[in-house]
């Protein structure tokens, strides 16, 4: 049992005289090993996690799966075939490791014991594996994998995956959303969660029928779970019959030996995550009250998981559970760091006819849970104000406490069998992502991976500083500011404000690859990172703020934040340029036709003209919600804040970016937005990405992305290079 835990203070990097040091560059981002999905081993001594890295020259990004052990060491390398090696998962007696692997020519399961050795193939199903758990027993494989609902085996699915490749004709037939989604089109193909033996028999879908299972939008961290006792899987699905404009998703139940399916929630929000309690006995998860919102805040539910309380479905998903979510007050209490946060008193008896929301009294999105070793407590990561800590509850209600904390964010919790120690991630603006450890006795944490430390010795990395200023309204507003290397406060320099998309979504104190300050810090910027209105870790009130208001509030908020910065004695207010992707290039668009304050702007996959992209774009809840409705219902929203209808006031050169495959924010929006900016000889440039999506992931499409948006700076700023 967990008695006591320390608030931990993240280690501090040793300082190293940054003069000496070379500015950071996308060349320097391209060596960073990216590291992701630790997972702790049954005995508590190792964890195998994946570290993917950068290969220029090949384009590629290939993963492996490597094994650390928490006494320290240097970490090793356990695959070595394929270029995608991914999702480990221990055995329960930690002698082997399940994950998936594209050795075989598609994603399959595969196992190989704890060193490495001796991997084989489990799977060799025509859609490809994903997403591998063992059965408590370790006899027993789940996975998920994309099928035609109506194929009654995999030959049948294996015949017609071969017959649609080779058929000549590459016609799409539609007669409902949701068509396409992301960067792709859908297929008359599902994904279902399947169980397999560990010899790769005894083959079985679990959730047969025309849903994914997990649906491919608003998932958690793993939205399936297998019971304690091995008897049953939970899973997300969303009923729906059209989820191109519904947030709906529920939580199910199904016999591992497959057969009738039990809804186990009923709201009109989002439900994911599940977790079973260590003993069985609850169920927890994460979920939304609002329906159709899909940036309500994720609150944290348990419930008493007793066959008798669901009610069986007659015909597969579609039933709900008699009674509603109680919710109870949680006090947010927040402890000094370095100081002991005791655990709360020994839980009360289970109530087993109430689900109680565990968070209610919390105003921060919980981001991922674990369950505690006894089943009585619970650990949970919350956003608040661009950080991510660590919280504990009791499992019945109550106090949480902050237990681990730092100015950086946490995440990916393990926690070993004995409750004495726990594991996770931490990043920073200024650090990627590496592997702590900390004990439940108290001390500081100590770090398992340090695979990047020879590289960031190299360059300048400059911590966030954050600021505070005060919107129109008198409401404060955050922003972060990185500096660029050698920062000189006796000279002026130029300013680079990003815009982040969402738009309910935050900069953190978190390290990227799309967006990194720190290259652009290092080109001689300083940076400016505002969390306007719409942002979240702020409470709801404020992400609810740029509901229908999308230019309101929010450009006044980010104009503030300019402002202030502007009169800042280091700062050259003639030579300020902003930024952003998605809704943060649609406020750039907004910009454009709003303010002549900047002297370059950047527009990434930005909304353009609003009637046109909520025609277009694939997850429709979210015009509907965020502009109240579709255009036809309130035409009046769509005019006000649509950035094409203040086209005769463009003059600021602007560089255009956009991926054709697209599907969030269609490439179309640029090519209006171009069109409109050469139309106005205003200096314009576009950049598009045949091969890319809402995001530039292509390592080499990646570098082209850095060095054209800062030439294009640099052309316009006056920022000289070398």
């Amino acid at each position: 049992m967990v008695a006591r835990w320390l608030l931990i203070a993240c280690l501090s990097v040793a300082s190293v005289a940054q003069a000496q040091k070379a500015p950071f560059t996308v060349e320097a981002l391209m060596q960073i090993q990216r590291i992701s999905d630790p997972q702790l081993s049954p005995d508590g001594q190792r964890v195998a996690f994946v570290v993917q890295t950068i290969d220029l020259e090949k384009n590629a990004r290939p993963r492996h799966i490597y094994v650390a052990s928490l006494n320290g060491g240097t970490p090793r390398r356990l695959t070595w075939a394929g270029e995608s090696n991914y999702r480990p998962r221990w055995s329960p007696d930690g002698r082997r490791i399940a994950f998936i692997s594209d050795r075989s020519g598609t994603n399959q399961v595969w196992i190989m014991d704890a060193d490495g050795q001796n991997p084989r193939q489990i799977t060799d199903v025509p859609g490809g594996a994903d997403g591998v758990l063992f059965s408590p027993d370790g006899q027993r494989l789940i996975f998920t994998t994309e099928v035609y609902p109506d194929c009654p085996n995999m030959a049948c699915n294996q015949e017609r995956l071969q017959r649609e490749k080779d058929s000549p004709v590459k016609a799409r037939i539609y007669e409902r959303l949701l068509y396409r989604h992301w960067d792709h089109w859908r297929t008359a193909r599902r994904r279902h969660l399947f169980v397999v033996n560990i010899d790769g028999t005894g083959l079985r879908d679990l959730t047969p029928g025309d849903l994914d299972v997990p649906p491919f939008s608003l998932g958690g961290p793993d939205d399936y779970a297998i019971s304690p006792d091995g008897k049953e899987v939970c899973f997300v699905a969303k009923p729906d019959p059209n989820p191109a404009t519904s947030t709906n998703t529920e939580l199910f139940v199904v016999p591992i030996e497959g057969g009738e399916v039990v809804r186990l929630t009923q709201s009109l929000g989002a439900d994911n995550s599940p977790a079973y309690s260590p003993d069985g006995t609850a169920l927890a998860w994460r979920t939304q009250v609002r329906g159709g919102y899909e940036s309500d805040r994720w609150r944290l539910a348990v419930m008493r998981r007793k066959p008798a309380e669901a009610t069986r479905a007659a015909t597969g998903p579609g039933v709900s559970t008699p009674g509603t979510p109680q919710p109870q007050t949680v006090a947010k209490i927040t402890a000094p760091e370095g100081t002991i946060a005791e655990a709360s008193s020994p839980p009360a008896r289970w109530d087993p006819s109430t689900t109680i929301v565990l968070t209610e009294g919390l105003d921060r999105p919980v981001l991922e849970f674990i369950w505690a070793p006894d089943s009585q407590r619970i650990f949970f990561t919350v956003e608040d104000r661009g950080r991510r800590n660590i919280h504990l509850v009791s499992a019945v209600g109550g106090a949480s406490r902050l237990v681990v904390t730092c100015s950086c964010s946490l995440g990916d919790m393990q926690i070993s069998r004995d409750g004495k120690t726990l594991v996770y991630t931490q990043q920073s603006g200024s650090r990627p992502v590496e592997i702590y450890a900390a004990s439940a006795a108290g001390g500081a944490p100590r770090p398992v991976t340090n695979l990047n430390q020879n590289i960031l010795d190299r360059y300048h990395l400059s911590p966030y500083e954050e600021f505070r200023v005060e919107a129109p309204d008198r409401t404060p507003v955050y922003s972060f500011m990185i500096k660029p290397p050698n920062f000189d406060p006796s000279r002026r320099y130029p300013v680079l404000v990003l815009i982040h998309g969402g738009p309910q979504s935050a900069w953190t104190e978190s390290w990227s690859y799309r967006w990194n300050a720190q290259v652009f810090a290092g080109a001689g910027y300083i940076v400016v990172m505002p969390n306007p209105r719409g942002s979240t870790g702020y409470g709801q009130r404020f992400t609810d703020e740029i509901n229908a208001d999308w230019g309101g509030k929010v450009y006044q908020d980010i104009m503030a934040v300019v402002d202030y910065v502007a009169s800042l004695p280091y700062v050259d207010p003639d030579r300020m340029a902003a930024a952003g992707g998605s809704y943060g290039g649609y406020m750039v668009n907004w910009i454009l036709g709003q303010t002549q304050r900047f002297k370059a702007l950047v527009s990434h996959a930005g909304v353009f003209d609003l009637r046109s992209w909520a025609m277009e774009t694939e997850e429709l809840w979210f015009p509907i919600w965020d502009l109240r409705g579709m255009p036809w219902e309130n035409p009046e929203t769509y005019e006000r804040w649509s950035p094409s209808n203040y086209i005769r006031n463009f003059s600021t050169p602007t560089l255009v970016i956009h991926g054709e495959l697209d599907f969030r924010v269609p490439y179309g929006q640029a090519l209006q937005l171009f069109t409109a900016l050469q139309m106005r000889q205003v200096p314009s440039k576009l950049l598009i990405f045949p091969d890319e999506g809402h995001w530039v992931l292509k390592p080499q499409n990646s570098v082209l992305w850095y060095r054209t948006f800062l030439d294009w700076l640099n052309q316009w700023l006056r920022v000289p290079q070398g």
